[in-house]
């Protein structure tokens, strides 16, 4: 690890909108819960082939020229989207978490949840600035994939353990483990969680980083005066 590694800083940047979260170039609106390439490859044939329909139907047709012109095109940017598209990551909870994320989370780890189970375009990897940032991926290879959420029950019953796995096929486990990284994770996916990793796969080289919610102490009753 180098020296500028050693004294990093989460820039705040890299935090809410953040902890590697990645907006740039994100639309006004949240696309959820469908595939926009798909969509946009369906509405180019569906044009094409309507027009190619008119086409035989009558004698060349104004409409089917104008629905071959916009409909090939429509097409091939939607066959780019789906080039360039992120399939949404599955969330898992254990049976004994359920509502616990929702009374537990912190809220980088809401804007992680959300930015993840959708889809993306256009980036490396999920959460690629997060890897890049936590300094994760090794130059000239793949980034990390993450491949899952996990939303379990901590071992003291009472917090949250939110653990992101990636498939980490060249970057070594030793890199993720490292002690000094470790800290950074808190600092960086922090406040208000402890941070390690787990190694979940070795065979697929699954790997996590788990977050464990700190629950803050009770405050300290003041004691009654006593009577003289």
């Amino acid at each position: 690890m180098s020296e500028e590694d050693s004294g990093w800083n989460a820039p705040k940047s890299a935090m809410i909108g953040g902890a590697g979260v990645n907006n740039a170039g994100e639309p006004p609106f949240e696309i959820r819960g469908f595939s926009l390439g798909n969509s946009v490859i369906g509405l180019g044939l569906l044009i094409t082939i309507a027009s190619f329909a008119e086409y035989l139907a009558q004698d060349e047709g104004s409409m089917s020229g104008l629905g071959f012109v916009y409909g090939i095109p429509i097409f091939l940017a939607g066959s780019a989207l789906k080039y360039a598209e992120i399939e949404p990551v599955p969330a898992f909870t254990q049976p004994k978490a359920e509502g616990l994320f929702e009374k537990k989370a912190t809220e980088t780890m809401r804007k992680i949840k959300q930015d993840v189970t959708r889809h993306r375009y256009g980036d490396e990897a999920h959460l690629d600035t997060t890897v890049k940032k936590l300094g994760l991926v090794v130059p000239g290879k793949a980034y990390p994939q993450l491949r899952e959420l996990r939303e379990e029950v901590a071992e003291n019953r009472v917090d949250l353990a939110f653990t992101m796995v990636w498939q980490s096929l060249d970057t070594p486990y030793k890199m993720w483990a490292d002690e000094r990284r470790v800290k950074k994770y808190e600092t960086f996916f922090g406040p208000g969680v402890t941070a390690e990793v787990v190694k979940v796969d070795a065979e697929q080289r699954l790997v996590g980083i788990r977050l464990t919610t700190t629950t803050a102490p009770a405050p300290m009753k003041e004691s009654a005066p006593q009577e003289a």
